[in-house]
Formats: C-alpha cells, structure tokens, sequence
C-alpha cells in the first residue's frame, strides 16, 4: 500500500515558476515508477510527466518538455515536479501516482497507474 500527498501547487503569473513535491509512505516506494498527471476544468486528465524507480529515466509530454523537470529522491520518498515558464494553459490540478515498476526504464508517458494523491491546484494568470 502506498499513499501519496501532493503539496506546493498555488497561484503563479504567466512566465513564473512552482515545484509540486509528492510524498510517498511505504517501505517499497523505490520499486515505483511515478507520474505527474493533470486536468483542467472540462478536459480529461493527461499525463504530464513520468520518471522510472530509479530516477535513471524520465519522460514527458510535449506540451512541457523544456519547461518542467521531474525528479525524485528516494530516501526521502518524494518526487517533484518543477515548473519553470509556465503559462496560462498549465493551469489544472495536479496529481502525482505510482505504479509497481521495478527495475523497469520509463520509456513513455505512463496512464495507468496502482495509487493516487489528492491533487493539488494550479493556477497560472496572464
């Protein structure tokens, strides 16, 4: 079992930069990949970013890469989200999961995933 609590969304001006931290309880976070996904009022949820148990792999969406860099630091059982540039269209809730892969590469955005967080708001004005 693993619970995940998503912290550090808020409200930014268009150009102006957050980090979203997702912290993880379980002894076996490590052997989780772990992804960013967003929704924003009437769209469906999309992947935004996703990074392999490790940390040695990431991947993400196009309509970020360049702008957000996800990481994690498994000792303390936390994977962050940091956006840079962001812009009016980033606005959603955030959402951090984990899927049990072990040992495994990520190679692409993840949309499955075993455990949710809560979410948590972003906000970007123009």
């Amino acid at each position: 079992q693993v619970q995940l609590v998503e912290s550090g969304g808020g409200m930014v001006q268009a150009g102006g930069s957050l980090r979203l931290s997702c912290s993880a309880s379980g002894r076996t976070f490590s052997s989780y990949a772990v992804g960013w996904l967003r929704q924003a009022p009437g769209k469906e949820r999309e992947p935004v970013a996703a990074i392999s148990w490790s940390g040695g792999s990431t991947y993400y969406a196009d309509s970020v890469k360049g702008r957000f860099t996800i990481s994690r630091d498994n000792a303390k059982n936390t994977v962050y989200l940091q956006m840079n540039s962001l812009k009016p269209e980033d606005t959603a809730v955030y959402y951090c999961a984990a899927k049990w892969l072990p040992a495994v590469p990520v190679r692409a955005l993840i949309t499955s995933y075993d455990y949710w967080g809560q979410g948590t708001q972003v906000t970007v004005s123009s």
